[in-house]
């Protein structure tokens, strides 16, 4: 499917939703997108008849079970795919013929254009709604990300999963994607303290809400970027 105005609806947003939290109950969803408990069952009946949501019962302390929805494996098929055999097969073959260089030279390039893309939609004239629109950008194109305002006022985007997930165990290079979209579209200094990659919760940019964009290097060197990611 991969399709934007899907994870606009709201099934989509169901779908999104139970991938980052893993479980909830219709009561629980509807408290999260502000609408019925009734208007969230009808949209899980439709995704659990067509296989993407499955149903099971839990007890939440000592009232009577509640049921929870959680996602069926063929929900996958959902979210954006990026043939992950096939690209690790051109990157290696990048790396192995043209050397470690052209490889990093290639994912800049990639980097570029994704960034482009996104900044042209970004209006906001600050770090910090910037930040937010890239996050609902993501969330449009089916990567579950959220921006946390943390307790000494500066902000986190994070990432719920990872759309390169079986890519980067291979080839962490390609965090530099989401690294040179940070640096052109949003600041100049951002720092990965998480990484889905190495085992955490989700990926987790912290940023500097007081640098501009541009206030460094026009790109962002692949030097830097590996001080800069902990993948």
């Amino acid at each position: 499917m991969n399709d934007t105005r899907f994870f606009q609806s709201t099934k989509g947003k169901i779908v999104t939703e139970l991938r980052r939290r893993h479980s909830a109950s219709a009561v629980d969803l509807a408290e999260s997108f502000g609408i019925s408990t009734n208007a969230v069952r009808q949209q899980l009946l439709t995704l659990e008849r067509d296989g993407y949501v499955m149903e099971r019962s839990v007890r939440r302390g000592p009232t009577k079970p509640t049921l929870e929805y959680s996602l069926a494996p063929a929900a996958d098929a959902l979210f954006p795919q990026q043939y992950d055999k096939m690209l690790n097969a051109v990157l290696t073959e990048v790396r192995e013929s043209f050397g470690v260089s052209a490889l990093e030279t290639v994912l800049g390039k990639l980097g570029d254009r994704a960034a482009a893309k996104y900044r042209e939609k970004l209006t906001a004239p600050d770090i910090r709604g910037r930040t937010y629109e890239l996050a609902a950008l993501l969330r449009a194109n089916g990567v579950e990300a959220d921006v946390v305002e943390t307790p000494g006022g500066g902000i986190e985007l994070r990432e719920h999963h990872c759309p390169y997930g079986q890519t980067v165990g291979e080839h962490p290079e390609v965090c530099a994607i989401i690294h040179t979209v940070l640096h052109d579209t949003v600041s100049s200094e951002t720092r990965q303290i998480e990484s889905i990659a190495t085992g955490g919760d989700a990926c987790r940019f912290e940023i500097a809400a007081g640098t501009p964009v541009g206030a460094a290097s026009a790109a962002v060197p692949a030097a830097r970027l590996k001080e800069t990611s902990i993948a």
